[in-house]
């Protein structure tokens, strides 16, 4: 009988020479393994589920307040009224950062965590004062964004007051109409963020007549004429420049910084 062809031959050592694999037929797995997967899976996530909703396991039971300086963390909690007892997981963040801002203005920042397993901690940033407005014998902060955001009873040290004293002057009135009382408010403040820290220390009122007739009086007597809120740096160092050259004088105009005037003595 006769032997296998050439071919034949060469198709054999073809198969023995693919790997193992694939001469293997691809297995898919039995129904009774997927049944199994899928019921383990289920399972699963049917106990994370009431494991974070269900269980007694994961829910709040303390509010925890870093951040306060004013505030007592005892006025912070009060107003975020986080629901003790609730899932950790169904805590609403937002809501709770909503009642913070409306409650306490005086709050500019808020971050609520979620502190696992039983905690929410609120991180809370005040707003700090640039400003102060006298009012029926209260003091109202104004922060360095011109917001009005707190009534004391006591005047904050080393918080200049701000007049708003606009003049009855035609320009006067004009630069009030043009620009209203918020944006001169947020011009004084622009002015009293750029003041030198040396005269910072000693400026007791900003003065506002018009946008470009903002002026300081500075504790011992001595005016400086600001103008506007712009060029607030080269005013900074004009004036500095302005006060060592000048000592004894008890006034000061750099409302342009590039052409200063001082006078008195």
């Amino acid at each position: 009988m006769a032997g296998p062809t050439t071919a034949e031959r060469g198709e054999r050592q073809q198969e023995s020479s693919d790997p193992p694999l694939v001469r293997r037929r691809l297995r898919l797995p039995r129904p009774r393994t997927i049944i199994i997967l899928t019921v383990v899976l289920a399972l699963l996530g049917a106990g994370a589920v009431w494991a974070l909703y269900g269980s007694q396991w994961l829910r709040v039971e303390r509010v925890s307040v870093s951040g306060t300086r004013v505030l007592t963390p005892e006025q912070v909690r009060e107003a975020a009224d986080v629901p003790v007892g609730v899932p950790l997981i169904s805590v609403d963040s937002t809501a709770i950062e909503a009642r913070l801002r409306r409650k306490l203005p005086r709050i500019d920042e808020v971050d609520v965590v979620r502190a696992w397993p039983h905690g929410i901690g609120l991180k809370v940033v005040e707003r700090t004062p640039v400003l102060i407005v006298e009012k029926g014998g209260n003091f109202v902060e104004v922060d360095d964004e011109g917001v009005r955001f707190a009534t004391v009873s006591e005047r904050p040290k080393g918080i200049p007051t701000l007049e708003l004293t606009v003049s009855r002057s035609s320009s006067a009135a004009a630069s009030l109409r043009r620009f209203g009382e918020d944006r001169l408010v947020r011009e004084a403040v622009r002015v009293a963020r750029a003041i030198p820290a040396a005269v910072a220390r000693s400026t007791e009122v900003v003065k506002v007549r018009s946008y470009d007739d903002i002026s300081l009086e500075l504790g011992d007597g001595r005016t400086v004429a600001w103008g506007s809120g712009e060029k607030g740096a080269a005013k900074a160092r004009t004036l500095t420049a302005l006060m060592k050259a000048s000592p004894d004088a008890r006034y000061f105009d750099v409302s342009v910084p590039t052409a200063p005037v001082s006078a008195g003595s």
